[in-house]
């Protein structure tokens, strides 16, 4: 597990649902691949509101799931990295946030964080999908 700090990427919801509050949500970054595969089961498993913004880097090597503050202290899933935002920095807005980087579901579109935990299961299966595609061949 490796935990950084970088810039803010939330602002304070209001919803039952996992949020930001004062604006210092949590990023869980993964490869493009197992990113997309987990955004596809989120969706399909409860549908759109199921998966908070995310985003992607511009090489598109990974994407990043906004999730809520303090994650990062028991994020322990290999092949991801939870950065713990500190509260500083960026407000989540449609416009691109840090350059090398943009929306793949911008806020507005996916106003709440990520539950972890669902997010987490999201990926094991995700990993899984993919190991059992690469043996087929």
């Amino acid at each position: 597990m490796e935990t950084r700090h970088s810039a803010d990427l939330c602002t304070p919801r209001t919803s039952s649902a996992p949020s930001c509050p004062d604006a210092a949500c949590d990023v869980v970054t993964v490869p493009t691949r197992q990113g997309l595969e987990a955004v596809d089961i989120l969706r399909r498993g409860a549908g759109d509101d199921a998966v908070g913004p995310v985003l992607h880097d511009d090489g598109c090597d990974t994407l990043g799931f906004v999730v809520p503050p303090g994650t990062a202290a028991g994020w322990d899933m290999p092949g991801s990295t939870c950065t713990e935002t500190d509260g500083r920095g960026l407000r989540l807005s449609p416009e691109p946030p840090a350059g090398g980087s943009d929306w793949l579901l911008p806020p507005g579109e996916a106003d709440l964080a990520t539950d972890p935990a669902v997010l987490r299961a999201a990926l094991g299966e995700a990993a899984r999908l993919i190991e059992a595609a690469d043996n087929c061949r």
